[in-house]
């Protein structure tokens, strides 16, 4: 199974340390991940730090929509994958994370209390559903589906007032 990682997320507490050898590694002797030298598109050894399992690492260069570059450094627990292969599922992994912080922010799944529920499956599936529908919508109209979710719900608050000024004026 392939399964490679994200690592600049993990430099948050610090830089990420790899040892190049396995004799490295039971030494203690380290370097940093974001120093190490890649070969151009290719991939590296290494053991790292806090985990007894050798590994792969690629180092990726993608543009940023403001023109800007980033680096991406991706680890794989299969030492048989190549660059391609660890680059082309992160790039399939990556629409997964991103429908999982959609469905965290748009369908309130981070914040669902579900224990008080009989059934603690079902308000899970209506919000996987909604987001789908909005993924969906999004897809079709090429609106980003934080952008539609805000306009939908702008939408619903103005009807809402619209149909609460009609109730005053009535009475």
């Amino acid at each position: 199974m392939i399964s490679p990682y994200q690592l600049s997320l993990l430099e948050k507490a610090g830089p990420r340390l790899v040892a190049l050898s396995q004799e490295d590694w039971k030494k203690k002797r380290f370097v940093r991940v974001d120093e190490l030298q890649f070969p151009e598109q290719g991939a590296v050894q290494g053991w790292l730090k806090g985990s007894a399992r050798a590994v792969r690492l690629v180092r990726q260069f993608f543009k940023n929509p403001d023109s800007s570059t980033s680096t991406l450094h991706l680890v794989c627990s299969d030492l048989m994958c190549d660059y391609d292969v660890i680059t082309t599922t992160y790039k399939k992994r990556w629409k997964v994370e991103v429908f999982y912080k959609s469905l965290k922010s748009n369908a309130g799944m981070a914040k669902s209390a579900n224990a008080d529920f009989e059934n603690p499956k079902q308000p899970r599936l209506h919000g996987i559903y909604a987001v789908f529908k909005l993924e969906c919508l999004s897809f079709k109209s090429k609106i980003n589906p934080f952008a539609l979710r805000f306009k939908l719900l702008m939408n619903a608050t103005r009807s809402a007032f619209d149909q609460l000024q009609k109730f005053q004026a009535a009475a």
